[in-house]
């Protein structure tokens, strides 16, 4: 089974840059969860309030330290996630693209 969680979007503070540290800035999660269902299923609505209170309570420094202590911590929190894919995109830290940083994890086989 397969649960996509698609452009989950808040505010939030993440960065390295001084007013990055002062300002919160919009930041965009998309989520791929594989598991394999079997009468008990993984909470969707939990996974993205989860993700938005961690990110928002930890206030990272940097996006890929974000999407580690994320995928630590969803995997412990929902032990009956087999595949985790993260990307985390900042649509506005520049005026001529958009940033993201997006990463696997495998936790079973």
């Amino acid at each position: 089974m397969t649960i996509y969680i698609e452009d989950l979007k808040f505010q939030t503070i993440i960065g390295i840059l001084d007013f990055e540290r002062v300002t919160p800035q919009d930041i965009v999660i998309n989520v791929q969860i594989e598991y394999d269902y079997k009468g008990d299923f993984i909470n969707y609505a939990e996974i993205s309030e989860f993700i938005k209170s961690h990110i928002k309570e930890q206030k990272f420094l940097l996006i890929e330290d974000a999407l580690s202590f994320l995928s630590r911590n969803l995997q412990n929190n929902f032990p009956l996630i087999d595949t985790l894919f993260l990307k985390l995109t900042k649509p506005s830290i520049m005026d001529d693209c958009i940033v993201s940083v997006s990463e696997e994890y495998q936790f079973k086989s």
